[in-house]
């Protein structure tokens, strides 16, 4: 796969990723107001978002063909733990979006330049760390 290739893809999953991410905030933020809700919210659009890049990245970007419980597991537990600082920074790009300007627009545009500048990170934690000897 050209490097083109790679990034269109990679950009693409991203956008799936993140697409699946504010659709699971919004499905929370529907039925749960307030602070509890923006809590709720981004934690269940994280995992949503987690475990379908997780999916794509494997198959799709590192042609990881591995298979088994305890592999999936592992590799999966490495990825999660790459994705913790990257959260971080999504995280925070998006509260500060909130407090600033507490809108569910601006906090979602937060979001997305938060996720974009995550996954730039994540692509290159994963690619050295959780596919290294699949990639």
């Amino acid at each position: 796969m050209s490097p083109t290739e790679l990034v269109l893809r990679y950009a693409a999953f991203a956008g799936l990723a993140t697409l699946a991410n504010l659709a699971a905030q919004r499905l929370v933020l529907a039925g749960i107001e307030g602070r509890a809700g923006f809590v709720l919210a981004v934690i269940a659009g994280t995992g949503a978002g987690l475990v379908l890049k997780y999916i794509l990245d494997k198959r799709w970007i590192f042609f990881d063909r591995s298979g088994g419980v305890q592999t999936h597991a592992r590799k999966f537990a490495l990825y999660t733990a790459m994705g913790i600082v990257t959260t971080l920074i999504f995280w925070g790009a998006e509260t500060a979006a909130w407090l600033i300007w507490q809108t569910h627009a601006m906090r979602e545009a937060g979001a997305v330049l938060g996720l974009t500048v995550g996954y730039v990170v994540k692509y290159r934690l994963d690619r050295r760390f959780v596919f290294a000897r699949a990639g």
